[in-house]
């Protein structure tokens, strides 16, 4: 007989809801900070899940760009507007974490010692595979090679619109994707500012600095081309 699985025991709730541990000393602060350093850890232990699955997703399109099949590119579309809407909860979450009181997050920051978010590898494994307005990432470089060897052009696809059927799509899916990345590193830097101002990352970066230069635009080829377009039909019109 097949084993009946409940709700809990399909999420593991009993070891999930054990993973918040505030390192608060008990005799240290109020009940009102230690919920605070919950809080805290609940946002980043989401963002992290999160992070899990838009990595997830990313991979399967890049995988989908082997073939460019048109049921391939469309599952890709698929894959990279749910991408995106996880990048704009990740947005959310961040506007949800200016509701950390002050005097709450100063008291708790001390027992953070290094820990801090610039050491999350999934993060960095994003930035490697979305890239920046100076580096193309894994994805564009996946997407651009499989249009190379089915013979078709980029720059005619960008310029077709939706005449390129699932090509445009693809290629509007992505610029979501980018624009909600830019979106949700530009919130994180006006959070930490709001927090902390100037003052050094809990890992010995330069904080808010730090953040400025990662807080970059990816898919600089994909909004070129687009502003090419734009200035051709201008000129048209006019």
């Amino acid at each position: 007989m097949r084993t009946e699985v409940t709700y809990a025991a399909y999420l593991k709730l009993d070891d999930l809801l054990k993973l918040q541990e505030p390192r608060t000393p008990d005799d240290a602060a109020d009940l009102t900070t230690v919920l605070s350093e919950q809080f805290f850890i609940v946002s980043h232990q989401t963002c992290e899940l999160w992070l899990k699955q838009i990595l997830g997703d990313l991979a399967a399109v890049e995988g989908n760009f082997l073939t460019m099949t048109t049921t391939d590119l469309e599952r890709s579309v698929d894959l990279l507007c749910r991408a995106g809407e996880l990048l704009r909860l990740l947005h959310e979450q961040l506007m949800a974490l200016e509701r950390l009181p002050l005097e709450d997050f100063v008291r708790f920051r001390q027992y953070l010692g290094t820990a801090s978010g610039a050491q999350s590898s999934q993060s960095h494994e994003l930035e490697r595979v979305l890239g920046s307005a100076s580096r193309s990432g894994s994805l564009f470089l996946a997407f651009r090679a499989g249009l190379e060897r089915i013979g078709a052009d980029l720059e005619e696809i960008v310029g077709a619109g939706v005449a390129a059927g699932p090509f445009h799509r693809v290629v509007e899916a992505m610029l979501r994707v980018g624009n909600g990345y830019f979106q949700w590193k530009i919130g994180h830097v006006g959070l930490v500012t709001k927090m902390i101002g100037e003052q050094s990352g809990t890992a010995g970066t330069s904080g808010v600095a730090y953040l400025m230069d990662r807080a970059t635009m990816p898919f600089t080829e994909l909004h070129e081309l687009r502003g090419k377009v734009h200035e051709r039909r201008r000129r048209q019109v006019g």
